[in-house]
């Protein structure tokens, strides 16, 4: 739904975070117990209850409905559903590995980034095998290179997908209409075939706004920069910070060299509102306006619209990203080995990251599915969301998902990225110049690495 979404050493990660949240998973026995009065009549069991725990902005991975549906259909498993923070990498992460490596606090059923697999899946020994559980029998349910992420260190299945994020330009059509720019979404869609036209848009859209307090055209430099590194990843071995052998590439990888000079073109020429994503000022600009654009992977509709709020319904809109489709995020959930209740939250489990559960999320928070199943049921297809100007984001992004080749992410990747799109928050703000940027930014991936 990344999110922000995503060791050195593990302890040395871990510090990152604040004072860990004391949330400890919570249930009941359901032992039978002798009824009052000698009878060996067994009492009704307690309910016993499942914690969940997820990340995410806006709507993050719109679990409500499905947790009230789940809820109310199975009295003796309650699930009380929590989302911690809108930071995966730099929040979430170092706490839940705090929890892990505790083995306690960590909830029932855990959500992951993708960014954070290659961590997890080297340390099999934190997590519950699904399997045990029967839960291998949903392989066809997903692509195949979902499935496969969910297979840790010891070949067991310890996750299953959520959602999955195929990739739009969300743009604000009031601020175009203002700028003199079209605002229906097929002509905003041809405006900008590669990113190349998407500049020259932005800068009509910056002459129309010269003001000091006008809005910008794009929100800062990480979305713009995640996008672009999901489309050049594929084109450069389907990798990233690392290669396959889990070798750190940052310096000598094409995909990150092109995604890192696109992003110093557009702050440059100043096209920028300079925010660094998922923060306050971020939020706050969302709602009010701050800029006319930004890349969004299908979960990002659910930030936007938990940000912008009811009073911006229909003046968000999506249009077909430049230089085609991409993909940037998606999660998986898990079921930690510390757990006092594993049988009934691999039920729980089952449910949310099957059709039901996909659907539900989709139609509440636009995280589109990875499942199979869920995305050729016309509630997903046919779906239009109301925020976006009745956008057919089922069609959208089921396109946008049709022929994606996965990225390998390696086990410090969340880490890497981290540091890095943190020399890009300085450089977009002027803390970094930019003819040292490329070099600090080399240095902070080097250094996050270890």
């Amino acid at each position: 739904m990344l999110n922000n979404k995503r060791q050195g050493k593990l302890a040395a990660v871990a510090v990152m975070a604040a004072t860990a949240l004391a949330i400890t998973s919570c249930g009941s026995s359901d032992d039978a117990k002798p009824a009052a009065g000698g009878s060996s009549a067994p009492a009704a069991a307690e309910p016993v209850t499942i914690t969940v725990h997820t990340f995410g902005g806006g709507e993050n991975f719109g679990y409500d409905k499905a947790v009230e549906t789940w809820n109310a259909a199975h009295p003796n498993i309650q699930v009380k559903y929590q989302n911690l923070t809108d930071r995966f990498e730099d929040v979430y992460l170092p706490q839940l590995l705090q929890r892990l490596q505790a083995g306690s606090g960590a909830a029932d059923i855990i959500a992951l980034d993708e960014g954070a697999m290659g961590l997890m899946k080297a340390r099999p020994q934190f997590f519950t095998d699904l399997a045990a559980y029967g839960l291998d029998s949903r392989k066809a349910d997903f692509p195949a290179a979902k499935w496969d992420n969910g297979i840790n260190a010891d070949n067991k299945l310890f996750a299953l997908g959520t959602d999955i994020g195929g990739m739009t330009m969300c743009y604000r059509a009031d601020l175009f209409k203002k700028a003199g720019l079209p605002t229906e979404r097929e002509e905003v869609g041809k405006l900008w075939p590669d990113w190349n036209a998407f500049m020259e848009v932005g800068k009509k859209f910056q002459a129309a706004n010269p003001g000091k307090s006008d809005p910008k055209f794009l929100d800062g430099p990480n979305t713009l920069y995640n996008v672009i590194l999901s489309q050049e990843a594929p084109k450069n071995g389907n990798v990233s910070y690392f290669d396959k052998n889990n070798q750190l590439v940052i310096e000598s990888n094409p995909a990150i060299k092109t995604s890192f000079d696109t992003v110093k073109s557009f702050s440059e020429a100043g096209l920028t509102a300079k925010l660094a994503s998922f923060t306050p000022p971020w939020n706050a600009a969302i709602k009010k306006g701050g800029f006319a654009a930004m890349g969004c992977p299908a979960w990002m509709l659910g930030v936007v619209s938990g940000a912008a709020g009811d009073s911006n319904k229909g003046k968000w809109d999506v249009a077909a990203v430049p230089g085609g489709a991409g993909n940037w995020g998606g999660s998986y959930l898990a079921v930690p080995k510390q757990s006092k209740h594993p049988k009934e939250a691999a039920e729980v489990l089952n449910y949310l990251t099957g059709k039901e559960g996909h659907v539900l999320a989709f139609q509440e928070a636009a995280a589109f599915p990875s499942s199979i199943p869920a995305q050729q049921d016309p509630a997903v297809s046919e779906l239009k969301n109301a925020f976006f100007n009745d956008a057919p984001t089922g069609q959208i992004f089921g396109a946008s998902v049709k022929d994606l080749l996965p990225t390998f992410l390696g086990e410090k990747h969340a880490q890497v990225k981290t540091s890095v799109e943190k020399v890009l928050e300085g450089m977009d703000q002027g803390s970094v110049p930019y003819d040292q940027a490329w070099t600090k930014f080399l240095e902070a991936g080097v250094k996050a690495a270890g």
